[in-house]
């Protein structure tokens, strides 16, 4: 099951989104990158970043990024309620960064959200520099800050962020 994504200026080669890819090591490799990332910023108790074991829930669905054998990004939706969904696990892999990947990814998450029906789609990330050009990426697509939702509590380590989605 493999879509095409058409061709972002930005972005070069034939990037195709596929559903899954967790099995790979290409994709461990990456969300390896994600988690080290994660805890390089954030302390342990502040990462809510998910493995490729815990990405494997029946609320979730993972996709991946290709261009040809490399896996270049990723992104998840979670289910939190019939009409709210959470973006996770969003990464580019650095060497593809500022290529139109990441926008890629979110374009695919967000109209997965509105094809299911959501309301909303939320997520959260860093307030941390390094966390800086997710949360422009993010606010270029609409999302705006929000409060604490779904299993996330107020925390100086997290920015929440929310899409309302037409119905």
């Amino acid at each position: 099951m493999s879509a095409t994504v058409p061709d972002v200026p930005e972005v070069r080669g034939a990037a195709q989104i596929r559903l899954g890819g967790l099995d790979t090591p290409q994709v461990r490799a990456l969300l390896a990158e994600h988690l080290a990332d994660m805890h390089r910023y954030s302390p342990a108790e502040s990462v809510h970043a998910l493995d490729a074991d815990r990405l494997r829930t029946p609320d979730l669905t993972f996709w991946s990024v290709w261009d040809g054998d490399e896996a270049i990004g990723c992104g998840a939706l979670r289910e939190l309620d019939p009409t709210h969904g959470e973006l996770k696990s969003m990464r580019v892999a650095t060497a593809h960064r500022r290529r139109g990947v990441g926008a890629m990814v979110l374009a695919h998450l967000v109209g997965e959200a509105t094809r299911r029906g959501y309301a909303r789609v939320s997520l959260e990330t860093g307030p941390q520099a390094e966390f800086a050009p997710a949360r422009a990426l993010y606010a270029r697509h609409g999302f705006v800050e929000c409060g604490p939702f779904g299993p996330y509590a107020l925390d100086e380590f997290s920015v929440f962020m929310t899409l309302e989605l037409a119905g």
